[in-house]
């Protein structure tokens, strides 16, 4: 049975900006690429550089599709599918994230 989790509050995240939240253990990148309540949530760990630094990529769009770029080694994971743009043989956990009365929340 999953159970949502509430993590921080919508204003905690800038606009067009990444956090990290610790989500049962897990490091977790919540996106907000809009001034909405719009998010996105996926594992922080980048693949190819080992390191839990996800949160703090460049947003980006490609093909219509909303992207987040590692700040170590670029590569281009979309943030509704996890998918990395170069390479399809990677791909990163996703999960569903709410704003629930001003609160951010994902589901676990």
């Amino acid at each position: 049975m999953s159970k949502w989790i509430n993590v921080c509050q919508l204003n905690d995240i800038n606009p067009k900006t990444g956090v990290c939240a610790l989500v049962n253990g897990k490091q977790v990148a919540i996106f907000r690429p809009r001034d909405n309540d719009e998010l996105f949530a996926i594992d922080n760990m980048d693949p190819f550089a080992k390191s839990n630094v996800l949160s703090r990529g460049l947003i980006c769009e490609h093909d219509e599709q909303l992207w987040v770029a590692s700040p170590l080694k670029k590569q281009r994971f979309n943030l509704t599918t996890g998918q990395c743009l170069e390479n399809d043989l990677v791909s990163l956990a996703t999960y569903k994230v709410r704003v629930n009365k001003e609160a951010v929340e994902i589901n676990a």
